[in-house]
């Protein structure tokens, strides 16, 4: 998918200020209480809402519902003078009914239909981001993983641990072959002992 330019640069900011809301100096996870905090000041950022929307979208972080994410797909690829309005979307995205106060402040200004359809593709965008973030870290680990278990097996064959020759009695028994006699080995063993041997 390719992002529209308009969304490309906005993205960069939106996706830098989630992760700046995410811990504190002390990389504690504090996001729910700056949350709380960025909805608490939403009035005061209004002035903002046409100039700086993802300062204001970052309010709505987990707010959005994507009913049809191939409505936000297409969405994410307009420019800024293309975009649909907040009420053609409504089939597409719905609001966590703790978002719904915030839309209602945001929708009494006159860019407000504009904001939340700008704040619903950066969410959306955001998150499609963490999901594959998630998924590559997945990844990595488990290649990480089998890497570490090949490179055990090939310390093992170094070492002539696992080189799959034990003979017949499961063990490494110092002859691998099918001539292998443990009688004699066990009349051998005992004659080291200091037993006479039996004939």
């Amino acid at each position: 998918m390719k992002l529209s330019r308009f969304f490309e640069d906005l993205m960069a900011v939106y996706n830098a200020e989630i992760e700046d809301l995410k811990s504190d100096s002390e990389g504690k996870n504090v996001l729910k209480a700056r949350l709380r905090e960025k909805g608490e000041q939403l009035p005061l950022l209004l002035p903002m809402m046409e100039s700086n929307p993802e300062m204001l979208a970052s309010a709505f972080h987990m707010g959005f519902i994507f009913m049809n994410p191939l409505a936000l797909e297409s969405l994410s690829t307009r420019e800024e003078a293309k975009l649909p309005t907040w009420k053609s979307l409504s089939a597409a995205v719905k609001l966590e009914p703790w978002a719904e106060p915030l839309s209602k402040i945001v929708l009494k200004e006159a860019a407000g239909e504009k904001f939340l359809v700008i704040a619903a593709a950066l969410e959306y965008l955001n998150r499609g981001q963490q999901t594959r973030k998630h998924s590559a870290t997945n990844t990595l680990e488990a290649d990480d993983e089998d890497k570490e278990i090949n490179d055990a097996d090939e310390e093992l064959k170094e070492n002539g641990d696992l080189d799959g020759n034990y003979g017949r009695h499961g063990r490494d028994d110092g002859d691998d072959g099918d001539d292998y006699d443990l009688d004699e080995a066990g009349a051998d063993w005992l004659a080291e002992q200091g037993f006479d041997r039996k004939d």
